[in-house]
């Protein structure tokens, strides 16, 4: 078969040689072939027939105006579902391996007969005019902490003209989650663009039957940083186009910098925190020139951030603790009766009460869980040992599993006296040192002693450390036997030879 680069060689052979026969030969094709091109001066590509005729014969003739009028009817069915039908309705007559040519036929009828399909129009972004946020899913990157699974998001954010982007760490798509990442990404740029645009996120729109367009406190929000807010239509995320591309290739770019890494584990948090911050940099490197164009115009930042947080009033009950966000926390047993103010963070809880912060715990990812605090409740605790067994939250009172095995030990050893003797160990961690009564129930238990708060407690006061769990003793390997066998072995091959 002769190609274009053939033709056009020829063409060019014929000006320079003496006979059209070498310049032919030269262009790798026979003398009458080449006379056809030169008498046509057009290029193989250019003389080759449409094919538009069947090469076989049409097996579907006989049932395509049926399928056809379904698809007029519905344009969503599948060839695949249409084909099923299809062996449903007259078995055996068409094989698995003429799928393909139906799905052929129904794309083409797609393409001339079918529905038109949306058109996006491309947009032209301006700078300082426009950043887009949402949120985006890690867990999918096998990322651990300390060997542990770390599930999480990341609050994204982006500038839709020069790409610059930030992200923030979050484990819901809470409010406090969006306020928090919102105003970390303004202040890190330095400037407040004019439009943030979310999706449907449930943190900052209403539902479609309130007047209002966005919830009250993301309303607050917008005004502090006198943004205009604007979100997409349902079912619409190409309307956020920007920061649903971003997503993608920004979670393949920590993909890629975790392969290089060699290890998707990372000893804490704040060393995860920095791998993403440093990724963040290298992604906005080529990005500084368009940025700049931006810094221009952006509007300068109020003088402080937003507390990213909820407020709730609430009153602590009788077992000492405080509902906040649907889940229990307790407090100090001195509060109970007295209102207290919870501050709901996207990762702590804060309870102020008379304008002071008198404590803080972390907060509770989903519904109906608990965070009970022992030293909280131990006081009392020793006071009504029999509330102890059947006590609700009687699993948080084992603060480590060493605690739990002091219980048990001494559920064996004291059946009478036990609670007493486990709430008297319990109050020395309260009083003292919970990781030093940790440390000494781990020498007890160790040494195959009954466990004994006076025991506890003496070690604890000694201040003495007992040997780090880690400390492992081997002895010294004896290779005299191993050397005595291979020298056996080395004898018996002499004298075998």
């Amino acid at each position: 078969m002769v190609t274009d680069k053939q033709a056009r060689r020829l063409m060019s052979m014929i000006q320079s040689e003496k006979t059209k026969a070498v310049a032919a030969a030269k262009a790798g094709m026979d003398e009458k072939t080449a006379r056809k091109y030169r008498r046509a001066g057009k290029m193989p590509s250019e003389m080759k027939a449409e094919h538009t005729w069947r090469t076989r014969g049409d097996a579907f003739c006989t049932v395509w105006g049926d399928m056809r009028a379904k698809l007029d009817l519905n344009s969503g069915l599948e060839a695949k579902t249409l084909f099923e039908d299809l062996q449903r309705r007259v078995p055996g007559q068409f094989a698995d391996g003429q799928l393909r040519t139906l799905q052929r036929r129904v794309k083409l009828w797609r393409a001339t007969e079918g529905p038109g399909r949306e058109v996006y129009f491309a947009q032209v972004h301006h700078p300082g005019e426009l950043c887009q946020s949402d949120f985006t899913d890690m867990n999918g990157l096998g990322i651990t902490i300390g060997g542990a699974a770390f599930n999480h998001k990341v609050y994204h954010f982006v500038l839709t003209y020069s790409n610059w982007e930030d992200g923030t760490i979050c484990f819901s798509e809470s409010f406090e989650s969006l306020s928090e990442g919102l105003q970390n990404s303004l202040w890190k740029l330095g400037g407040v663009p004019k439009e943030h645009r979310t999706d449907q996120l449930t943190a900052a729109v209403q539902k479609p039957d309130q007047p209002e367009k966005f919830t009250q406190r993301y309303s607050a929000l917008l005004r502090h940083y006198e943004l205009e807010g604007c979100k997409t239509q349902a079912a619409h995320p190409n309307e956020n186009g920007d920061v649903e591309q971003r997503h993608h290739r920004f979670k393949r770019a920590v993909d890629q910098a975790l392969m290089l890494r060699g290890s998707r584990d990372f000893g804490d948090r704040p060393e995860y925190g920095e791998f993403l911050r440093k990724l963040m940099e290298q992604l906005n490197a080529g990005r500084k020139g368009r940025l700049a164009e931006e810094m221009k115009v952006l509007r300068r930042l109020p003088d402080r951030r937003l507390d990213a947080c909820k407020r709730i009033m609430a009153r602590v009950g009788q077992g000492s603790t405080v509902r906040g966000g649907h889940n229990v926390y307790s407090v100090n047993s001195r509060l109970i009766g007295e209102q207290v103010e919870l501050r709901l963070y996207a990762e702590q809880v804060e309870v102020w009460y008379g304008q002071r912060r008198v404590d803080a715990m972390p907060r509770l990812r989903g519904d109906g869980n608990h965070h009970i605090q022992y030293r909280h409740v131990i006081d009392w605790l020793e006071r009504k040992p029999g509330a102890f067994e059947n006590y609700r939250y009687r699993e948080e009172m084992f603060p480590t599993s060493r605690f739990r095995i002091a219980y048990d030990d001494l559920k064996r050893s004291q059946p009478a006296g036990h609670v007493k003797e486990y709430l008297q160990i319990l109050r020395l961690a309260a009083q003292e040192s919970e990781t030093a009564v940790d440390d000494a129930l781990r020498q007890l238990i160790a040494s195959d002693r009954h466990i004994r708060f006076e025991a506890v407690e003496t070690i604890v006061r000694s201040g003495q450390k007992p040997p780090a769990a880690t400390d492992v003793m081997i002895d010294a390997v004896d290779n005299s036997a191993y050397d005595a066998l291979l020298s056996e072995k080395e004898s018996l091959y002499v004298g075998a030879r």
